[in-house]
């Protein structure tokens, strides 16, 4: 049996307005379409769903920190959507969820998330290209391959083994449950083949004991 998908601690977004000021909250977007293709003619794409590879190298949804001395939730992501997406504004309605990070930064992190269809995600796409930030702190994005080939490890799998924010998996992980965009015992199931192949990989650079 599989192991139960990880989550962060949810609070809602009454309690993290409540908050005081030693707490910086950070706000991202899922954008997602519903994708009625099939890789390589039988494969179902199912959705499509937008994330970007950052200035670090890690993989993250759009969006970023917003100072909310100066702007709502929402004005602060739009911003922040501005620089890197150039096409997009979501509102109040848009709002996902809240989560409380793990670590020493205490740091709340706000997702929303908004289904377009196929033909404005890709405008999004081609709409980033052209952003300010594009090349800088943006470096692209990409579609997360929601599904899994016959080796149990090509496409989600291998995507869930790659270096991601602080928060972005369990965002991705969190959002994929809750809109039914994916079983969760399918969630567990890339999950647990990701993480054994980051171990193997692992085992691989290690020198051997004996």
């Amino acid at each position: 049996m599989s192991a139960a998908v990880p989550e962060l601690k949810q609070i809602s977004r009454v309690e993290a307005m409540r908050l005081g000021p030693g707490w910086s909250h950070s706000c991202h977007a899922m954008l997602y379409a519903a994708n009625p293709g099939q890789l390589f003619g039988r494969i179902p794409m199912r959705f499509s769903v937008l994330m970007q590879m950052r200035f670090d190298g890690l993989l993250g949804f759009p969006g970023g920190f917003v100072d909310r001395r100066f702007w709502s939730l929402e004005d602060g992501l739009n911003r922040v959507l501005g620089l890197g997406l150039g096409c997009l504004r979501l509102t109040e309605a848009d709002y996902l969820s809240s989560h409380l990070t793990e670590g020493p930064h205490r740091v709340v992190a706000h997702l929303y998330a908004r289904q377009l269809t196929l033909e404005q995600l890709h405008a999004v796409e081609i709409s980033a290209v052209h952003s300010r930030d594009h090349g800088l702190e943006v470096l692209g994005l990409v579609r997360v391959p929601l599904y899994t080939q016959k080796d149990r490890v090509g496409g989600f799998p291998n995507f869930l083994s790659n270096a991601f924010t602080s928060t972005a998996k369990y965002q991705l992980l969190f959002a994929l449950k809750v809109l039914n965009m994916m079983p969760e015992e399918k969630l567990a199931e890339a999950l647990a083949a990701a993480t054994e192949k980051q171990k193997k990989a692992l085992e691989k650079l290690l020198p051997s004991s004996s």
